[in-house]
């Protein structure tokens, strides 16, 4: 089957491609091009465009219509600044991933001292507009995660590995949790003057006190998305910790009635 593919052209493998797609895998192509450009690699706007344009060529009429339609329906909102990724290190890095071979890179920590790695690579995980890599530091017999816009000087050793299993087994939950462990979390303790509602209950833990009072107990990383989340709910409540959320409140309330005059 390999040796037929690599014999065909361009052309026939995307018109083969278009015959075997029903209109709901068309679009879903399509969605995942189209927003492509909203990852921060370099040159996968251009490579999703020229993908997409191709596709489009070889699909049936009525398939071609709901693509475009979508195409032109959609308008991509601009991408936040920050470090872009080069897409031939991100498609070089799935590959040794894929294959199990160990690598070598510069890489870039978070005081900006680079040093040298080498790593047995496990799993790629992106994560909003950041992309990781999992992988065990033969260096410090351990697991480490990388941050693939710090990494340089990338290299494929050839050395093929037995593959591990990262503790716990989920390579993106294990990422999670290494990430939310390093991020200042605040824990808040507040009674709302009002009954319990889904938007209550998407706080936190929540504990009725009546028909018209809760305790919630929520938790966040900074101080302002916890005011802006009980601002949001637009009823009373009262703060019982941290002290610091009172205060973050009282600057918020104090720059608002400047505001209002």
């Amino acid at each position: 089957m390999s040796g037929i593919l690599d014999g065909m052209s361009e052309s026939r493998l995307l018109a083969l491609l278009s015959l075997l797609l029903d209109d709901e895998e068309a679009v879903a192509i399509t969605v995942g091009l189209s927003t492509a450009a909203g990852q921060p690699v370099r040159g996968i706007e251009e490579a999703s465009v020229r993908a997409l344009a191709k596709l489009e060529q070889v699909l049936p009429a009525r398939l071609r219509h709901r693509v475009r339609s979508l195409g032109g329906a959609t308008e991509p909102m601009p991408g936040l600044d920050g470090p872009r990724l080069d897409l031939g290190l991100l498609a070089a890095l799935a590959m040794t991933v894929e294959g199990g071979e160990r690598v070598r890179f510069a890489y870039r920590a978070n005081d900006g001292v680079v040093c040298r790695r080498l790593v047995d690579p496990h799993r790629l995980v992106a994560a909003g507009r950041r992309w990781y890599l999992l992988g065990h530091d033969l260096d410090r017999d351990d697991w480490r995660i990388f941050r693939l816009d710090r990494v340089g000087e990338f290299q494929a050793t050839g050395v093929r590995v037995v593959p591990r299993e990262p503790p716990g087994g989920d390579a993106a939950a294990y990422v999670a949790e290494r990430l939310y462990s390093v991020v200042p979390t605040y824990a808040a303790v507040v009674t709302l003057r009002c009954g319990v509602t889904e938007p209550v209950r998407a706080l936190g833990e929540v504990t009725p006190l009546g028909e018209d009072a809760c305790r919630v107990r929520m938790h966040a990383d900074t101080l302002d998305w916890l005011a802006f989340r009980l601002l949001a709910l637009d009823c009373e409540f009262e703060v019982h910790d941290p002290p610091e959320l009172v205060a973050r409140l009282r600057t918020l309330a104090a720059r608002l009635t400047r505001a209002a005059g």
